[in-house]
């Protein structure tokens, strides 16, 4: 008896499922890699410390809502990418590292009391810290046995930090630039779209359930 052939939709998942974790990672590196190369090759422009600041946490922002996104593209019919969704996300850390790092090493010095003073003076610096302080702790607990260790229910709780680190981040670029073209507005467009659909499944989720009429 011939088996029933699996819908392309089904066929495309199990496609999925099947691919390892490790390609994202490495393909996810190589526009930092190439960036890099392109400050040592003096290629950068005039400013090459503050091009690679900024390109660095430009992919930071754009895998933070390609982590944020993957939920919502799952519930909207795409497919379901969870399995990445923590790869994703611990790129955006990473970069968000090479950006901080950047910043510190190469643009401040390392100068302590001017870190501290654009912490405190500067409004996009503080939204950028409070970002990272954000992402920290995310990134730290984004593996199994802290999962299993802090139980399903806190770990979720945790998590959804990413969506106020996503409206900080955002808001950090925004305010780094001295204009807004499309771009940066896309992204911010973007983290909104992201953010209302959160809210609307959360109150989707807790709306009450008619009672069923017996009789």
């Amino acid at each position: 008896m011939t088996q029933p052939k699996a819908s392309p939709r089904r066929a495309a998942q199990r496609a999925i499922g099947a691919f390892p974790r490790w390609p994202v990672y490495l393909v996810g590196a190589l526009p930092g890699v190439w960036t890099f190369w392109l400050a040592v090759s003096d290629q950068l422009g005039a400013d090459p410390v503050k091009t690679l600041e900024h390109m660095l946490g430009l992919w930071a922002l754009r895998f933070l809502i390609a982590s944020l996104a993957v939920t919502p593209l799952r519930r909207l019919g795409g497919p379901n990418l969870v399995r990445f969704r923590r790869a994703l996300g611990l790129l955006a850390f990473f970069y968000a590292c090479a950006h901080l790092l950047t910043w510190i090493v190469l643009d401040r010095g390392p100068d302590m009391a001017a870190i501290l003073g654009d912490i405190v003076k500067r409004p996009y610096i503080t939204l950028g810290m409070a970002t990272f302080a954000i992402l920290v702790p995310l990134a730290w607990t984004s593996n199994a046995r802290t999962i299993k260790r802090m139980g399903g229910a806190a770990w979720q709780r945790l998590h959804r930090w990413v969506y106020l680190a996503a409206v900080l981040a955002i808001a950090h670029y925004l305010l780094s630039l001295k204009s807004w073209t499309l771009e940066p507005l896309a992204y911010a467009a973007a983290v909104a779209a992201l953010l209302l659909f959160r809210v609307f499944s959360s109150v989707r989720g807790n709306r009450p359930q008619k009672p069923v009429e017996t009789g």
